[in-house]
C-alpha cells in the first residue's frame, strides 16, 4: 500500500508539531505564576515595586526632617532626588501612589501639630487630603519624565502641585511649600527675585537634576547630555548665589524702635480662651512693665509697639472693662499700640482684628484678617464634620474674611498687618507691602498648638516673606515665639516660648520693592506653563506613537 493511501486511512502518525499544538489548544493554560520562570519574574517585579514604594515614603520623611526647627534645608534636594528615582519612567497611576506615600512621608509629621488638643482626626484628615495634591504633582511628574530635560518640566509639575494646595479646597493651605523650608538656605535669595513659586522651583530642579547627574553618570553618557543634567543642578544653586545682591537690610527711610509684646497665656491649649480677661491682662501688664523700663532707662523708648493676635479676645467696642485696660496700658507706654483683638457685631461673623490704638485718640484704624482658617476660625460644612469631631463645636460663631490690606500709620513708620495663617499665602502679603508696608507685622497665636513645632515652622516662614519682600518682620506671638526678623531673613531678637517679654529693637524702614514685590504672580504664572507645555508635549508624542503603530 502506498504511502498516501496509508495517510488516507489515518494510520499514519500525524506530525508531531502539529499534535503537541493541538493538545496545547485543548488543555487549560497553566496560571501565569505557574508558568517556567513566571514566579520569579513576577516575584522580582512586586520585589522592585514594593522597594520604590518604600523609598518614596523615605523621600518624604526626608523632605520633612528638611524643615524647622532643624537647620538641614539641603536635605530637600535630596530627597526629591529619592523621589525621582522613583517616579522617573513610571505610569501615571504609579506615579500617583508613589507621589500620595511621599506625601504622606513628609505631611504626617510635618503637621501632626494640627492635632495638639483635638485628636488625630483632623491631623490624619488634612494629612491624608494634602498627600492626595501630592499624590496628583507625582503623577504629572511620572508623565513628563520621559520628555528631554525632563527635569526642568518636573520642577514645574511641582510648583503647579503648590500652586494647586494653595487655592483649593476651601481657600487652600500653602504651608509646607518647599520654599518655607529654606531659611538658612543658598537658594534663599531667589525669594526675592521671583517669590516662593520661584525659590521652591530652585529647590526641586535642583534635586531632580541631581538624581539625573547620578543616572546619566551610570549609563555613560554623551558629553551633551552629561552637561545638560549638570546643569540642572548648578543653574539653581548659581541663581541664588547671583541673587544675593537683591538682599539688603540697609535703612531707605531711616530707622525706628519697635516693641514687640508677648504677654503669655494662662495655659497651653484650646481653653487658654477661657481665661480671656488674664490673657488680656497679661499683654497689658508686660506693656506697663515696659513703660516702667524705658522710665528707669533699661531700654530705649520704642517708636511703636505690637501686640499679638488674639491679645484682646474681649471685645473693646463692647466691652468698657476691656476698653480701660488697654488703654490705661497704651497710654503708661504712650506711643501707638496695635492690639489684636476679637471683635464681635451683633450680628454677621465675627472679625479677628488688629487695631491701631493711640495714647491720646484711643481706637483709630483697624484691619480685619482676610484669610480665615478653614476648621479654625470657621467651619466650612459643619454638620458633616461634627459626624467625625464634636470640638467643631468649639467654634460656636464663624469668624468673617476682611477685604482690604491694613497698613497703619504708626509714628511715620507705614507697618503692614498680616495676621497669623495669612503668612502662608503670597497674595496675602504682597498686598500689604504694594500698599506701603515699610515694616511687615505678623501677629500670630500660637497658643492652641502648645510647645510643638509649629511656631518654628510659620517663624522660617516669616524669615522668607522679610527675604521675599526685603521688609523688616515683627512677629508678635501670646505665647512664643515672638521674634524681630531683619530684611535679610536673619532673627536678630527672639522670645522663649510660654514666657512672657518685650523685644525692643531699632531696625531698617524701607520702601524698595524687590523684582518679586513687582512681578507677584508671573512668576508662578510662567512656571504653571511650563509644566502645561510639559504636559502638552508628552501627550503629542503618545498621539504621534499611536499613530505610528496604527
Amino acid at each position: 500500500m502506498s504511502s498516501s493511501v496509508t495517510r488516507a486511512a489515518g494510520n499514519e502518525p500525524a506530525d508531531p508539531s502539529v499534535a503537541a499544538r493541538a493538545a496545547a489548544a485543548t488543555e487549560p493554560a497553566a496560571p501565569p505564576a505557574e508558568r517556567p520562570g513566571a514566579r520569579p519574574a513576577a516575584a522580582k517585579r512586586k520585589g522592585a515595586g514594593l522597594v520604590r514604594a518604600l523609598l518614596a515614603a523615605l523621600a518624604g520623611v526626608l523632605l520633612y526632617l528638611s524643615f524647622p526647627p532643624r537647620p538641614l534645608w539641603w536635605l530637600a534636594p535630596l530627597a526629591l532626588a529619592l523621589l525621582a528615582g522613583c517616579l522617573r519612567g513610571s505610569r501615571a497611576r504609579a506615579g500617583f501612589g508613589l507621589g500620595l506615600l511621599a506625601g504622606l512621608g513628609y505631611l504626617l509629621p510635618l503637621l501632626v501639630w494640627t492635632g495638639e488638643e483635638v485628636g488625630p482626626v483632623p491631623w490624619l484628615a488634612l494629612a491624608a487630603l494634602e498627600a492626595v495634591f501630592i499624590g496628583l504633582t507625582g503623577l504629572g511628574i511620572a508623565l513628563v519624565s520621559r520628555l528631554p530635560a525632563w527635569p526642568l518640566f518636573a520642577a514645574a509639575v511641582w510648583v503647579a502641585g503648590e500652586a494647586l494646595r494653595a487655592r483649593l479646597p476651601f481657600g487652600g493651605f500653602p504651608w509646607g511649600k518647599l520654599a518655607f523650608g529654606q531659611a538658612d538656605g543658598v537658594f534663599t535669595p531667589l525669594a526675592a527675585l521671583g517669590g516662593t513659586p520661584l525659590l521652591s522651583f530652585a529647590v526641586a530642579l535642583c534635586g531632580f537634576g541631581l538624581y539625573e547627574v547620578l543616572r546619566t553618570a551610570l549609563d555613560h553618557p554623551r558629553r551633551a547630555t552629561a552637561a545638560l543634567a549638570a546643569l540642572t543642578v548648578a543653574a539653581p544653586i548659581g541663581a541664588g548665589l547671583a541673587a544675593r545682591p537683591l538682599v539688603s537690610d540697609a535703612a531707605e527711610d531711616g530707622t525706628a524702635v519697635a516693641a514687640v509684646i508677648q504677654g503669655n497665656v494662662p495655659r497651653m491649649g484650646l481653653d487658654f480662651n477661657a481665661q480671656r480677661r488674664q490673657v488680656l491682662d497679661n499683654h497689658a501688664q508686660r506693656t506697663e512693665q515696659l513703660a516702667e523700663d524705658v522710665k528707669a532707662g533699661r531700654v530705649p523708648k520704642p517708636d511703636f509697639v505690637v501686640w499679638p493676635e488674639n491679645s484682646s479676645d474681649l471685645d473693646p467696642y463692647s466691652q468698657p472693662d476691656a476698653y480701660e485696660v488697654i488703654d490705661k496700658a497704651v497710654k503708661a507706654i504712650g506711643v501707638p499700640v496695635a492690639v489684636g483683638a476679637v471683635v464681635s457685631p451683633q450680628t454677621g461673623p465675627l472679625r479677628n482684628t488688629m487695631i491701631l490704638w493711640d495714647p491720646v485718640s484711643g481706637p483709630t484704624a483697624t484691619y480685619d484678617k482676610r484669610k480665615i482658617q478653614p476648621f479654625g476660625e470657621r467651619i466650612p460644612m459643619r454638620s458633616v464634620v461634627r459626624l467625625f469631631s464634636s470640638d467643631v463645636d468649639r467654634v460656636r460663631r464663624d469668624f468673617g474674611p476682611g477685604k482690604d490690606p491694613g497698613v497703619f500709620d504708626m509714628a511715620g513708620s507705614g507697618v503692614g498687618m498680616v495676621t497669623c495663617f495669612e503668612a502662608a499665602f503670597d497674595d496675602a502679603v504682597r498686598s500689604t507691602v504694594r500698599d506701603g508696608a515699610q515694616v511687615i507685622a505678623v501677629p500670630s497665636n500660637n497658643a492652641t498648638f502648645g510647645r510643638s513645632q509649629m511656631t518654628y515652622q510659620q517663624l522660617a516662614m516669616d524669615r522668607i516673606r522679610a527675604v521675599e519682600h526685603s521688609r523688616t518682620v515683627l512677629v508678635p506671638v501670646t505665647s512664643g515665639v515672638s521674634a524681630v526678623i531683619r530684611p535679610d531673613g536673619a532673627i536678630v531678637r527672639q522670645t522663649e516660648m510660654f514666657t512672657a517679654d518685650a523685644l525692643v529693637t531699632e531696625i531698617p524702614l524701607r520702601s524698595t520693592e524687590t523684582p518679586a514685590t513687582r512681578l507677584g504672580p508671573l512668576p508662578e504664572y510662567a512656571l504653571l506653563a511650563l509644566a502645561a507645555a510639559g504636559f502638552g508635549w508628552t501627550l503629542s508624542r503618545r498621539i504621534r506613537a499611536r499613530r505610528a503603530v496604527a
